[in-house]
């Protein structure tokens, strides 16, 4: 059976990954001066103004204005309007809600007698995805994987100077065919990249598909039925916030599995590792990846889903689509059996409390080995139960 999935990307300097990347950059200098810096960072950039808001409880002295201008000029953002030493600046950024922080410090567990990872309640309430697959050697879908390295093959080509016409707004699109659950070729590409005026379109059609699309996209999956829609408007010199408002948190699928599974519609960027939002989806891919490295499943979806205040979660959920090897209620047993889900284990598994968020903010936050929830370590351990 012929199935179409497609999957999204965007460059770093989209109007939304401009504020992630100065959200998480705010965040990583305050965990740099302090590891326990409490942190919920968003910006709104439009035209010539980047506005700055949230919480921050922290033993840190950081000046928010400079970290976003480095930034924006290490993004590329030199010119125009929204110029890294040209652009407007508001802040209005509050300690933590006492109310919050209540939870957060000291969870009910911990209150009630409990052990060392009982300190810490969830910073919220909600439900946290995760997903792994054996799609790729990422244990990710193919089509994000592919639009997230055609997003970065535009920033490559452009700060290395051999594109110098482009700019840093763009964005990206994969359209995979399957056959069953398995990728047979790419139906469809789509690259919409910023440009200067004085380029041809022929030339950025010309440069996009052999410079970018055929050096990411393995040639097998290609054939002479791929559709390739490059600046389908036919001009795009205005971008980043100076062309469409930009805000923290909007690129939620593209952060993930490209809409490929569930989400529970919390953001990441600039939250500090107390909010589940962020380091319990980290947890979640983390178990996930596992499961499927040690053979317990081919594909795996895990909800977890916590009560502010409380440590341990409500509700673990596992869907495997029918590639488990055990049923998914014993897996689900499984995974609070050999797991540690309250937020201060994951911290400390993860080791979440390092500065390590700006290099999230763009490209995906899965499938790159470099991050601590992409580890296979407990695959081995895990094999016990086949």
């Amino acid at each position: 059976m012929k199935r179409f999935f497609t999957s999204e990307s965007v460059t770093e300097g989209h109007p939304d990954k401009v504020c992630d990347k100065i959200s998480d950059g705010i965040l990583d200098e305050l965990l740099k001066q302090d590891p326990n810096a409490r942190s919920a960072i968003e910006c709104c950039a439009a035209y010539d103004t980047l506005f700055i808001t949230g919480e921050v409880r922290a033993n840190a002295s950081v000046d928010y204005a400079e970290v976003a201008r480095r930034v924006i000029r290490e993004i590329g953002y030199e010119e125009g309007t929204f110029a890294a030493d040209r652009c407007n600046i508001l802040q209005k950024v509050h300690g933590q809600s006492a109310d919050i922080a209540m939870g957060v410090d000291a969870s009910m567990e911990k209150k009630a007698g409990g052990d060392a990872f009982d300190l810490l309640g969830a910073g919220d309430q909600g439900m946290m995805f995760g997903y792994a697959c054996r799609e790729t050697k990422q244990y990710m879908p193919l089509p994000v994987v592919l639009a997230h390295k055609l997003a970065k093959r535009l920033t490559d080509l452009r700060k290395s100077g051999e594109l110098s016409y482009l700019r840093p707004d763009g964005k990206t699109q994969v359209t995979v065919e399957y056959e069953g659950r398995t990728p047979v070729r790419v139906d469809t590409v789509v690259v919409s990249t910023q440009h200067a005026d004085s380029v041809s379109q022929e030339r950025i059609h010309r440069d996009v598909k052999e410079l970018v699309v055929k050096s990411v996209i393995p040639p097998e999956f290609l054939d002479e039925n791929t559709r390739y829609y490059i600046n389908p408007t036919g001009r795009f010199t205005i971008g980043g916030p100076e062309g469409d408002a930009g805000l923290t948190g909007r690129k939620i699928v593209v952060d993930t599995y490209g809409g490929r599974c569930a989400h529970g519609g919390g953001a990441f960027s600039g939250k500090d590792p107390t909010k589940v939002d962020r380091s319990a989806a980290y947890m979640a891919r983390y178990v996930c990846k596992n499961l499927v490295a040690a053979g317990i499943a081919d594909e795996v979806e895990l909800e977890i889903a916590y009560a502010i205040g409380v440590a341990r979660p409500v509700s673990v959920f596992i869907d495997t689509f029918g590639s488990g090897k055990l049923p998914d209620d014993v897996i689900a047993d499984i995974v609070k059996k050999e797991f540690d889900l309250r937020p201060a284990a994951i911290i400390e598994t993860l080791n979440l409390r390092t500065p390590i968020y700006s290099k999230t903010a763009a490209y995906g936050h899965f499938g790159f080995p470099e991050f601590p929830w992409e580890k296979t370590d407990r695959a081995e351990a895990l094999k016990k139960y086949l």
